[in-house]
């Protein structure tokens, strides 16, 4: 999968969030998109999935050589970011379920064993409205990471953690992100530092 940004940019009315980036993700390998709190890191991340379109240029995604149509990227992607909404009123068990009912699970996965990586087995059958923020979190990155897509795409993705997240966060990224095009946004070290390339929104404002 690669996924190429020609002289893009996004605005919001007279305000440049960025500019003038040309760049090409490609599969397998891993990035980080680094910069400040509100510097447009979550917007170019939203931009590189497909999710906003670019007030300036344009974004292709191709796979094995041909195109794919920005309407059938979905597939290919999987995502996670702290304001990701969740439907409250299912329970896990019943959130991954119908999560995996239209995009496949990693093979040799299943909601239960996805679950029991969690470490939320306990509260599997209870309301994801009942969680806390750390366990919410644990949810939003197992739906993205444990899908079986070729690109992952992860907005500050600790945010919420406490270190045995954090931890747990690192090992999933270290035994499932093999092979998979990855970019994270962030400006915590703890979260990208596995990443082999970097770009700093900062260099296109």
């Amino acid at each position: 999968m690669k996924i190429s940004l020609n002289d893009t940019g996004k605005r919001f009315q007279k305000h440049w969030i960025f500019r003038n980036l040309s760049f090409e993700f490609s599969q397998p390998n891993t990035y980080a998109l680094l910069g400040p709190n509100g510097s447009g890191k979550s917007t170019l991340l939203r931009v590189i999935s497909g999710m906003q379109a670019p007030s300036l240029g344009k974004v292709t995604f191709s796979r094995g050589g041909q195109p794919v149509e920005a309407s059938k990227v979905f597939a290919h992607i999987s995502f996670s970011a702290p304001g990701q909404e969740i439907v409250d009123e299912l329970t896990l068990r019943e959130f991954l379920s119908f999560h995996f009912s239209f995009k496949k699970p990693l093979s040799g996965f299943t909601t239960d064993s996805i679950i029991k990586e969690t470490g939320l087995a306990h509260a599997a059958d209870k309301p994801i409205g009942d969680y806390s923020s750390g366990m919410r979190q644990r949810v939003k990155l197992a739906q993205a990471i444990f899908s079986d897509t070729q690109v992952l795409l992860l907005d500050e993705p600790c945010t919420n953690l406490d270190q045995q997240g954090v931890e747990q966060y690192r090992h999933w990224m270290e035994q499932f992100a093999k092979g998979r095009m990855v970019i994270v946004a962030s400006n915590d070290a703890r979260e990208y530092d596995f990443c082999k390339e970097h770009l700093s929104i900062a260099d296109y404002k």
